[in-house]
């Protein structure tokens, strides 16, 4: 029996230190620190640079205190050694179902790296993960403080979530408010991924030009992608965009609501594919859907004859608070519609 108790204690500590996790404070960590929560390092990119660096299977969890992150260069995570069960997870210290939780406890990224050409003009992208088994998860977004518009042909776009491979399988955003200004913070896009099942669950999109693009695949079988318990408001593009490589018979999208938005649901020219939205709100938008056309034109509205919705409202008075002082701050206020849907950042009902 003694034996049998100090080989357990010997797999449980090889299990716990094969777990990498790195605390991050803009405010008083330093690069060259051990990456500890009492010695934590100061940037995401070096972070980001310790764990493309570490070949030893298991976990890694990024915990980022309040206050500013100020990207300057795209955070490339490519240490592609994870699992369903061992994620990479990038995370904010204090959780939004946290008892001590207040929106000025999420960490900020600002996202304000050199731009490179892109299709039309130039991008900024902001935190790249180019592995499998990704969550991100309580972390406050910006835009740009780039000016979009350039000229005629060309314009500026800013990423915050990037992912590129057309491979790569299982990114899940959670609990994230992406929130942009179209005159001072101009935010593109929040997040854009090829790739399989990428899941957008109980974030806020507030004054995006598009929350999220699910964008294309290399045609092989992936996990499923998923949004769901998401507010979108004011986006001045679209409210939600998918293109061929998101299967609309795979594709989970429920209790959302979109609000004072231009376009509910933009596809890629010319899509086939239909799709499923259940238990949500579309309202005070301009088109219910469209066929997009790139980051230049804009959208061609067609019929909506492609969504099959199901306890779909296409009206509501949806109310946001503005208070910041205030928990619920850019969701949705007391006494709005769509209370019942338990969209926005909580997934816990108080």
């Amino acid at each position: 029996m003694k034996h049998l108790i100090i080989f357990f204690i010997l797999i449980v500590t090889i299990l716990d230190t094969s777990a990498e996790q790195l605390y991050i404070n803009p405010q008083i960590g330093k690069d060259m620190n051990s990456g500890t929560k009492s010695n934590p390092l100061k940037t995401i990119l070096e972070a980001a640079k310790r764990v493309n660096s570490n070949r030893t299977k298991g976990a890694t969890t990024i915990i980022l205190s309040k206050g500013v992150h100020l990207l300057t260069e795209t955070v490339l995570f490519n240490n592609n050694k994870y699992t369903t069960e061992d994620r990479l997870v990038i995370r904010a210290e204090v959780m939004p179902d946290d008892i001590a939780w207040s929106p000025q406890l999420m960490p900020m990224i600002v996202t304000a790296v050199p731009l490179i050409a892109g299709v039309g003009g130039l991008e900024g992208r902001g935190i790249q993960p180019e592995v499998n088994h990704v969550t991100i998860e309580g972390l406050r977004f910006t835009g740009s403080p780039d000016y979009s518009y350039m000229d005629d042909e060309n314009i500026r776009r800013s990423y915050p979530i990037w992912r590129d491979g057309k491979h790569l399988n299982d990114l899940i955003v959670t609990q994230c408010l992406f929130a942009g200004d179209i005159d001072v913070l101009p935010l593109h896009v929040g997040v854009i991924a090829n790739g399989y099942g990428l899941v957008i669950d109980h974030c806020v999109f507030f004054n995006c030009k598009n929350p999220v693009v699910f964008w294309k695949t290399d045609g092989q079988k992936g996990a499923g992608n998923a949004m769901r318990h998401c507010l979108v408001y004011g986006c001045y593009f679209s409210g939600v965009w998918t293109t061929q490589g998101t299967a609309g018979d795979d594709f989970e999208f429920h209790h959302n609501i979109i609000a004072n938005s231009n376009t509910v649901w933009i596809r890629e020219q010319g899509s086939k594919l239909q799709y499923k939205a259940y238990d949500c709100i579309f309202t005070d938008y301009t088109d219910l859907a469209g066929y997009g056309s790139g980051p230049l034109r804009g959208n061609n509205p067609t019929p909506s004859d492609f969504l099959q919705m199901e306890r779909v409202r296409l009206s509501g008075n949806i109310q946001l608070e503005k208070d910041q002082r205030n928990r619920n701050y850019l969701q949705l206020k007391a006494g709005s519609d769509g209370g019942e849907l338990n969209t926005g950042l909580f997934k816990m009902k108080r």
